[in-house]
């Protein structure tokens, strides 16, 4: 069963989501009550735990989304590797076999 935040956002199968909300929420809790513990202001710091809540919700969504851009692109280019050296494995084309005498002389 999917849990839908403000019914557009599958918290479930999103990337990184629901790992902003848990970071979001907990920034919220910091930054309210320290707002609250140095003004005494009920309705300020309210504001203020809203505030914290989007900010530290967004700067750990585009801090996830872009760590997992890298991976993906990290995981690409070591897939397509892969299937190179199997591809080339044993060829002349292969950058790791070693040239012999005869192999020089014909190039």
């Amino acid at each position: 069963q999917s849990f839908k935040l403000l019914g557009f956002l599958d918290v479930k199968s999103v990337p990184c989501a629901r790992e902003s909300v848990l970071y979001g929420s907990l920034g919220s809790l910091v930054v309210g009550l320290g707002h609250f513990l140095a003004t005494s202001r009920v309705r300020r710091s309210c504001d203020f735990a809203v505030g914290g809540f989007i900010c530290t919700m967004l700067g750990y969504w585009f801090y996830c989304r872009y760590n997992l851009a890298q991976h993906r692109i990290r995981q690409r280019m070591l897939k397509e590797g892969m299937r190179n050296k199997i591809l080339f494995e044993g060829s002349s084309l292969d950058p790791e076999r070693k040239q012999t005498s005869s192999e020089r002389s014909d190039s």
